[in-house]
């Protein structure tokens, strides 16, 4: 394998599987704290990667976009189980349960930039340690905020249409969950087109230095 590409799998690897299953870990957390202990039951709030390990989505779609050179980074892990009828308040908590996952990347985002900062104290800016360690920063950075802006679309079955469902009045919602069977397509088809990034690519760029230059 050319050393250049096991050196950005290298950078890759460990800020997208954290971003990706801790995402998850998140929402079945705070459905535990919530009243549904389904995720909990089954397991899924541990860390241990084997359990969140989606074949398409944290492998083979990641992957092929690593050995094609993509300028960016996409994957996902096995979602949750998360039984929102359980939930003590199913259409206020089903928001907080929504949240947590774009919380939690968030909050790594930020947790990236702030090791890389107090690492560098030990680096000099031209070794190959500062170089890996600026790498790996800016991926966990950068995956962080775009998982979290794209799960915030208010579209089912993303954690933006769950949270839209819970604001809207009962009926409304309703109606509007009746669109999830179709959500995936309509992801699917405005990611294959390139329609979405270009959309959300100006508040990615706008969060991503907000946070870089805040902390750094």
């Amino acid at each position: 394998m050319d050393q250049q590409l096991l050196i950005n799998i290298l950078m890759w690897i460990v800020p997208l599987s954290l971003a990706i299953i801790l995402h998850e870990v998140a929402h079945g957390w705070v459905a535990y704290k919530l009243g549904d202990s389904t995720a909990k039951d089954l397991g899924r709030l541990s860390l241990n990667p084997v359990g969140h390990v989606d074949p398409i989505g944290t492998i083979v779609v990641p992957g092929l976009l690593m050995v094609s050179g993509a300028s960016f980074l996409f994957g996902w892990a096995k979602p949750v189980p998360v039984m929102f009828h359980k939930l003590r308040n199913p259409r206020r908590d089903m928001i907080w349960v929504a949240l947590a996952g774009p919380g939690a990347n968030l909050i790594m985002a930020i947790a990236w930039v702030l090791i890389f900062k107090i690492s560098i104290q030990f680096m000099a800016p031209p070794s190959i340690s500062y170089t890996f360690m600026e790498g790996v920063m800016i991926r966990g950075l950068t995956i962080n905020i775009v998982l979290m802006i794209f799960n915030l679309l208010p579209m089912l079955p993303l954690d933006g249409g769950r949270v839209l469902h819970g604001l809207l009045p009962r009926e409304i919602g309703d109606n509007f969950a009746k669109t999830e069977p179709w959500g995936m397509f309509v992801i699917v088809a405005l990611l294959a087109t390139g329609i979405l990034f270009p959309i959300i690519s100006p508040l990615i760029e706008f969060l991503r230095n907000t946070i870089f230059n805040l902390i750094m």
